[in-house]
């Protein structure tokens, strides 16, 4: 992880209060910003957090801009301390009759064009603006400010972090996150109490990696603890992960499988391993049997040689001789019979190299793939490793009903460990908290639900901002039993 901006990286850009993920994937990238298109290739190899002035492109029919690094933010010229000379003692005698500013759209339209800079364009409009001075010095400044954010002329570009992810997906779309808030986000990892030694075991279905991500933020690089992030797809969603770029070594101890796919590869395996044992004793019994065979074959020989001699003499002599000759004969015949298939298939292996080879590579390169396991096969028996271990914390983060997965994966969760269940709907979590109460085996279980507030801080005008989510959904939280 570098502090420099490189190409292949996520990035943040932040306009104002306006801030979007953009993946900058080569030097011809651009990045929409309402109608305005903006070219990063300037942008590589400056650090983050550096604010850059649009410059635009004379392209006509298009709002293309390219980048210039500013030194210092100072740069950045206050609107209000330019433009507010004077204020009015109230807005009374001021009427919206839609022709308080002289300019027609054609002519702004224009001004845009011409004008080097944002600033310029909001100053032209002030001058030709027939009440603004009339306005009072608060409806002045929200009359700069809605200019500025149309007409605003710097980003800056930032780092992925947790916050900013989360912020950015619940302002897109608060279902792509199961309604999981940035508040809400803190509280389950308060309660799931991860830390940088352990195993962790996360059920998430469809938050684009804002979980995994936020959980193996608290793990931390270079540490013992690991993460086993289950999911119902065939595919884990993982834009969140990549958007934070962790070190591969902290990526590595992130295992995503499919939960049902480990759950059958890992009882399964607890199915062979006891096969295996029972097995050892029978395998014992019929090595004995072997080693007893010849002692009893050689004994029973013996009492037939006996009971010839007594009958004939020379019937012993003559039974000798063709044992031995049979004896004698059997290996050879054996060796003679193995040489000759061996023959045979070397030659057809050599006739099929010669006028086949492109069809006997692909069958040699087939095999081999074969043999090969997949990556989820990979997958699956490290998660299985891991959950032979047990976990210490457990998370359920779903859209379905969590009760039959809390069921399946409890029993891999060590006993006084906490669990933590999502969900936004608090009759689900009710029902949850009624038949685990029942069950006996999980203790102190809480409902929870957070109820965040944000103030707009500003002088002489403090007050709780007028539009603002109202739920974030709720937490059902408890500590496992030991049987």
């Amino acid at each position: 992880m570098t502090d420099k901006i490189k190409v292949g990286d996520y990035l943040i850009i932040q306009r104002q209060k306006y801030t979007k993920l953009q993946k900058f994937n080569n030097l011809n990238t651009t990045v929409n910003l309402g109608k305005d298109q903006i070219e990063l290739r300037l942008a590589e190899n400056h650090p983050y957090c550096t604010t850059f002035h649009l410059v635009p492109k004379q392209e006509r029919g298009r709002r293309l801009y390219t980048l210039d690094a500013l030194s210092t933010p100072s740069e950045i010229r206050n609107l209000k301390e330019l433009l507010i000379k004077e204020s009015g003692n109230d807005n009374r005698n001021i009427i919206d009759d839609r022709q308080s500013q002289t300019l027609s759209t054609e002519e702004i339209l224009k001004l845009r064009e011409e004008c080097e800079s944002s600033s310029e364009v909001i100053g032209k409009l002030v001058e030709n603006s027939k009440s603004f001075a009339t306005k009072t010095e608060y409806s002045q400044e929200k009359y700069l400010k809605r200019k500025e954010k149309k007409y605003f002329e710097y980003i800056t570009i930032r780092r992925p972090s947790i916050r900013l992810l989360t912020d950015i997906y619940w302002r897109l779309d608060p279902e792509k996150v199961l309604g999981v808030r940035f508040d809400t986000l803190s509280q389950i990892i308060s309660y799931s109490g991860v830390c940088s030694v352990g195993n962790y075991l996360l059920y998430e279905s469809g938050t684009n990696g804002l979980l995994p991500a936020a959980m193996l933020n608290s793990i931390g690089a270079e540490t013992g603890g690991k993460l086993v992030h289950l999911h119902p797809g065939n595919v884990a969603q993982k834009q969140a992960l990549f958007a934070m770029d962790y070190p591969a070594e902290q990526q590595a101890r992130c295992v995503s499988v499919n939960i049902y796919s480990v759950l059958r590869h890992f009882y399964q395996d607890r199915e062979g391993a006891k096969e295996n044992d029972a097995q050892e004793p029978v395998v014992a019994e019929a090595k004995e049997n072997e080693t007893l065979e010849p002692v009893v074959a050689k004994a029973e020989d013996s009492t037939d040689g006996e009971r010839t001699e007594e009958v004939n003499g020379t019937s012993k002599r003559k039974h000798e001789e063709t044992q031995d000759g049979t004896a004698d004969d059997e290996p050879e015949a054996k060796q003679l019979k193995v040489d000759k298939q061996k023959q045979a298939w070397e030659l057809e292996n050599e006739a099929a190299a010669m006028d086949y080879p492109a069809e006997q590579q692909a069958r040699c390169v087939s095999l081999k793939v074969d043999k090969q396991k997949q990556a989820w096969e990979l997958e699956n028996e490290a998660a299985a490793s891991i959950m032979r271990e047990r976990f210490d914390s457990l998370v359920i983060v779903a859209k379905e009903h969590p009760y039959s997965i809390l069921k399946a994966l409890l029993p891999f969760v060590k006993p006084s460990r906490p669990v933590v269940i999502f969900s936004t709907c608090r009759e689900i979590l009710t029902e949850s908290y009624v038949d685990m109460k029942a069950e006996a085996s999980v203790t102190y279980l809480r409902v929870t639900s957070n109820w965040m507030r944000q103030y707009q801080i500003l002088p002489n005008r403090t007050h709780p901002d007028v539009t603002m989510s109202g739920s974030s959904g709720y937490l059902l939280t408890g500590y496992t039993i030991g049987n």
